[in-house]
């Protein structure tokens, strides 16, 4: 088995333990870089989207109708149009400059989990166009790197909804964004069928990695292991801008 099977597979199930609850958006923005080591951006984005697209499904029957579609119907029209934007950038730009686009997000990621403490305390007057820019970031962010989480979520903490509701909203939002790049990632050819069958076994530690996820939530110190995390993604997005 080759090293860069093992990675993914090693991916598939961070992925799992991400849609288990654990690490939230730190541990899935960690994805797309690190198999960039490895790999050109764009097919280390695309490779990734099959493993996505399982945890979404996984997601969407636990959370089934706790979405709120008020948020929706102004979250995502600004999300499908930068998606399209997002696979542009990720067909045309260079594979270096795809790079540091990674560890921008990913130190985005970083700002956003450091100021969540205090979104949540805000005191907040909604605003539509805060919606347009939160799902326009997010949808870029999603289809450039996968790394669509921190501008939906600082929004949606804004709004302060029910974690039920927060949960079902962001897997029907991703989804059917993941739903959407499927068609354009195999146009581009960041997603490629043959690549995806060879893998394809790898599918297998999502659910894996959902119920481990699921069993450490409840035993480890959450914010120990999202330090942890968080450490290693600042590590990460300075490799990917530097390098």
């Amino acid at each position: 088995m080759s090293t860069n099977a093992l990675l993914v597979a090693l991916i598939s199930f961070l992925i799992g333990l991400s849609k288990g609850g654990l690490g939230g958006p730190v541990l899935g923005a960690m994805i797309a870089p690190l198999l960039s080591q490895v790999m050109p951006v764009q097919q280390a984005v695309g490779i990734t989207l099959p493993m996505l697209l399982t945890g979404d499904a996984m997601a969407l029957r636990a959370y089934w109708r706790a979405w709120d579609w008020r948020h929706l119907r102004i979250l995502l029209p600004a999300a499908l149009i930068s998606t399209f934007i997002g696979v542009a950038m990720l067909r045309d730009l260079p594979n270096e400059t795809l790079k540091r686009l990674l560890g921008l997000f990913c130190l985005l990621t970083v700002i956003y989990k450091l100021s969540s403490d205090a979104l949540k305390n805000l005191t907040y007057t909604p605003r539509t166009w805060h919606a347009w820019l939160a799902g326009f970031i997010a949808g870029l962010g999603s289809a450039v790197a996968n790394v669509g989480a921190p501008a939906f979520t600082a929004y949606m903490l804004l709004q302060k909804v029910a974690p039920r509701v927060f949960m079902g909203t962001v897997t029907v939002f991703f989804g059917v964004l993941n739903v959407l790049k499927v068609p354009l990632f195999l146009s581009i050819g960041a997603l490629e069928p043959q690549v995806f069958l060879s893998l394809a076994w790898t599918l297998l530690l999502v659910p894996i990695g959902v119920g481990i996820g699921y069993w450490l939530v409840k035993r480890l110190s959450p914010r120990l292991f999202e330090l942890s995390m968080l450490l290693l993604l600042v590590y990460i997005s300075l490799a990917l801008l530097f390098s």
